[in-house]
């Protein structure tokens, strides 16, 4: 992703090379993926033949393949633009703001203002079902003038999008021709500020709580041997949690790391195990993971996940570019070729 290696330089004048994304769910920070697309579809070497995506992952996901199916890269990266750009348009008088403090400090956190105070006390009393049905998610708009869902259906990119069924606690993956707004809604709807979004009279939770993505249907479904990860819920913290607020922070990192974490363990439980020559488990085997994140998130309060003030999402945006042009700096020429990031290490701690 810069003027590298002449083993890149090769490659880049070759056959296309196919390649999957994982897109993880995590409010606005979802801009940082944002940031990372912008720069994988500058790579024309490399063709992205399928997406798992859950909550903001499912909406750069299916905007991405909305983009490819009506124009190609340049129109994918035009709309991932105008989304997050019409997303905070449509906060911009949002009562979750930044306080007097924050906003002098540089912090983009809300932990000090009054409404995400009053939200975050209501959401431990009160069901979104007491509100008597609040306004519509303004994001179902967005996504209904942004995506041609009937020429989504036909486009080349797989899409793979996962929501949590209410009743059985089960994730479903939904597939390309069978995602609208609802759909994309569902896979990112929080019960403790949205009432549950029914499809075909089943109701449906962020698909966080089953995957974070889905890992799976990228290896049963798609041609390509190369996943990139793009990875925004921090896995390790160095400090423990004391504050209530803290507490409730890490507890939910955890769970939306959770799934994903366990599908990774079993990938590699798998590849150590099963015979070889068993066709699943070549498909595990053939599978080169690799991951793109930053240290930022990690830095990043849990409270900044509703800040979509255009300033903080353009600095996810430039953040995530970053860190797709630090990966490619110190791997792309491995992507093809061997793994990055090496999964077998999730196995000591089992």
């Amino acid at each position: 992703m810069t003027d590298v290696s002449p083993e890149l330089a090769k490659r880049r004048d070759g056959p296309p090379l196919l390649i999957d994304l994982a897109l993880q769910g995590g409010g606005a920070h979802g801009a940082f993926t944002w940031g990372v697309l912008d720069r994988l579809l500058e790579e024309e070497w490399m063709t992205i033949e399928g997406i798992s995506g859950t909550s903001a992952g499912a909406m750069n996901a299916a905007i991405l393949a909305a983009g490819m199916a009506s124009g190609g890269r340049q129109t994918a990266r035009e709309m991932l633009h105008a989304f997050w750009r019409k997303t905070s348009d449509a906060a911009r008088f949002s009562p979750f703001r930044r306080g007097p403090w924050e906003m002098l400090t540089g912090s983009w956190s809300l932990d000090n203002s009054p409404a995400f105070v009053a939200m975050d006390l209501m959401a431990r009393l009160v069901s979104p079902y007491d509100m008597g049905g609040m306004a519509g998610n303004p994001l179902h708009g967005i996504l209904e003038d942004l995506i041609d869902f009937p020429a989504l259906a036909e486009g080349p990119v797989k899409l793979f999008i996962t929501a949590t069924n209410v009743h059985t606690g089960h994730g479903r993956v939904f597939r390309k021709h069978e995602i609208t707004a609802d759909v994309l809604l569902a896979s990112a709807c929080l019960p403790s500020l949205f009432q549950a979004v029914e499809i075909d009279g089943v109701p449906y939770w962020d698909g966080g709580y089953a995957g974070n993505p889905m890992m799976t249907p990228l290896v049963q479904e798609c041609d390509s041997n190369d996943t990139f990860l793009v990875q925004i819920n921090p896995v390790l913290r160095a400090e423990t949690p004391r504050s209530a607020r803290d507490i409730a922070s890490r507890l939910n990192e955890i769970s939306f790391n959770g799934q994903l974490l366990k599908e990774l363990q079993m990938m590699a439980l798998l590849r150590q195990v099963i015979d070889p020559g068993n066709g699943t488990a070549r498909l595990w085997r053939e599978m080169r993971l690799h991951r793109i994140t930053s240290d930022l998130m990690v830095d990043l309060g849990h409270s900044s996940k509703l800040n979509a003030e255009w300033p903080f999402l353009e600095m996810l945006f430039e953040e995530g570019r970053r860190a797709a042009i630090d990966f490619g700096r110190a791997h792309l020429p491995d992507v093809g070729v061997r793994e990055t990031f090496d999964i077998n290490t999730l196995l000591e701690e089992i």
